[in-house]
């Protein structure tokens, strides 16, 4: 199901019942829209492919990609390409690493994307394995392709700076500070997060 938008509504509003900064901002921006992705391959390919580049240059990489190896393709079909083949589709040497061990682990079923751990500590070290992939992307897979309630990613700036503004404090806290503040939010702070990301880019504010 994941963090629908009716699951999000329900969740803030239990929130806001107790963090009233909360239902202030509830008041002011309204609520988020829902960000559910299918849980999978792709789905974790798009996260490698997106990182540190536009969202138009990602999307370049996946189409060249898809007309390279075909709609649907797997990972077989992309470790059967050499590094030329990809870097034509946008692939730099770098991602090209960080693709082919997402491949390898999801060819040798060390890694199902689709029977993840339930715990979400232990499913986020599963999928730190993948080179490339640090706690922050691990936590964005759970958090927008399985819809994990209680994911919350302390290491985002944005969800920093967000709860930053929500709660009117001085400055930014950082990443230890972040995750210890939400600690009043759990098991909702997935929906915390998807606000927080709301709240920061409100341009009203």
């Amino acid at each position: 199901m994941g963090l629908t938008a009716k699951k999000l509504r329900d969740d803030l509003d239990a929130l806001a019942l107790r963090e009233p900064q909360l239902a202030s901002a509830l008041a002011r921006v309204g609520y988020p829209e829902a960000r559910v992705r299918e849980p999978g391959f792709a789905t974790m390919l798009r996260t490698i492919i997106g990182q540190q580049v536009s969202v138009a240059s990602a999307a370049s990489v996946w189409n060249k990609l898809e007309a390279e190896l075909g709609a649907d393709f797997t990972p077989a079909c992309l470790l059967s390409r050499d590094f030329d083949a990809l870097r034509a589709c946008g692939l730099s040497r770098q991602k090209q690493g960080y693709a082919r061990s997402l491949c390898e682990l999801a060819q040798s079923g060390e890694l199902d994307l689709h029977n993840l751990p339930v715990d979400d500590e232990e499913a986020i070290a599963l999928l730190t394995r993948i080179k490339g992939i640090g706690r922050w992307s691990a936590e964005i897979y759970l958090l927008f392709a399985e819809g994990r309630p209680d994911i919350w990613p302390a290491g985002d700036l944005a969800v920093q700076e967000g709860v930053k503004r929500l709660l009117d404090l001085e400055e930014r806290p950082g990443e230890n500070v972040t995750r210890k503040l939400a600690e009043r939010w759990s098991p909702q702070r997935g929906s915390m997060a998807i606000f927080t990301w709301h709240f920061y880019a409100n341009p009203a504010l």
